[in-house]
C-alpha cells in the first residue's frame, strides 16, 4: 500500500505535499528497521493503519495558519507529521517521554524538510506553553489524558471551532465518555470506506474555561 491511497481522500493536495507523504514510506521503513517504532505488520500497512489514520483529524478540522497544535504521545509521529503536511502554515509540537521515539521524529521531519515541527522529549505535565488544540492517539483512557493536559489550552479560539482536544480512539466509549457531556464523537467510518475504519472514532472535547 502506498501513498496513492491518501492521495485518494486529499485529492487537492500541492506537489510538495505530495512528495513529502510519498518520502514518508521510504523514511519509515528506513527508521523502523533502526528504531522499531512501528510493528512490523503495520509498516506494511503504513499509510493506511497511520498516515490515513491521523489524517481523518483533517476531515474533521481544518487548522488555520499560526495555529499551534499540540500531538501528546506521539510515538513515531502520528497523528503530528502527516497533520503538519497537511498543514504547512501550522505550528505542530509533538512531545513524547521515550527518547528513542523522537530521535525517529527527529529524523522523518529532517528527511521531509518539515518546517512546521518542534519536538520534545518529556512528559506532556512538564511542557509550559499553550496551545489552540491538542490531538493524540488513544495514548491513554480520556480522563487521565484530560488530567495530563489541564492548563494546556489557548483560551482565546480562532477558529470556529473552540479549542480543545481532538482524539483518535477505537472501540466503545460510552463508559470512558460518560463524564463528558459536551464531547462530540465521529465515526471515521463515515470518512473513510476501508474496513480498518469500522470501529475507530474521533473524539472531540471543548476546553471549557471559567468566567
Amino acid at each position: 500500500m502506498n501513498a496513492q491511497l491518501i492521495f485518494e481522500y486529499f485529492p487537492y493536495l500541492t506537489e510538495e505535499q505530495r512528495t513529502q507523504l510519498t518520502q514518508l514510506g521510504v523514511l519509515y521503513r528506513e527508521w523502523n528497521q533502526k528504531i522499531n517504532v512501528v510493528s512490523r505488520k503495520d509498516i506494511d500497512e503504513l499509510y493506511l493503519r497511520h498516515v490515513l489514520h491521523s489524517l481523518g483529524i483533517a476531515k474533521l478540522h481544518s487548522f488555520k495558519p499560526n495555529a499551534s497544535v499540540l500531538d501528546v504521545g506521539t510515538g513515531g509521529g502520528f497523528p503530528g507529521i502527516p497533520l503538519a503536511i497537511l498543514f504547512p502554515e501550522t505550528q505542530f509540537t509533538l512531545v513524547d517521554s521515550i527518547g528513542k521515539k523522537i530521535k525517529v521524529v527527529d529524523e522523518v521531519t529532517a528527511g521531509l524538510k518539515l518546517q512546521n515541527t518542534s519536538t520534545y522529549n518529556k512528559r506532556v505535565e512538564d511542557l509550559n506553553e499553550r496551545y489552540d488544540f491538542i490531538v493524540s492517539r488513544a495514548v491513554a483512557a480520556m480522563p487521565t489524558f484530560v488530567h495530563w493536559v489541564k492548563g494546556k489550552f489557548k483560551k482565546e479560539s480562532i477558529h470556529e471551532r473552540p479549542n480543545g482536544i481532538l482524539y483518535l480512539k477505537g472501540g466503545d466509549l460510552a463508559e470512558e465518555m460518560k463524564g463528558y457531556k459536551n464531547a462530540e464523537i465521529y465515526n471515521l467510518s463515515t470518512y473513510f470506506k476501508e474496513d480498518f475504519f469500522e470501529t475507530k472514532k474521533i473524539v472531540y472535547l471543548p476546553q471549557k474555561f471559567k468566567r
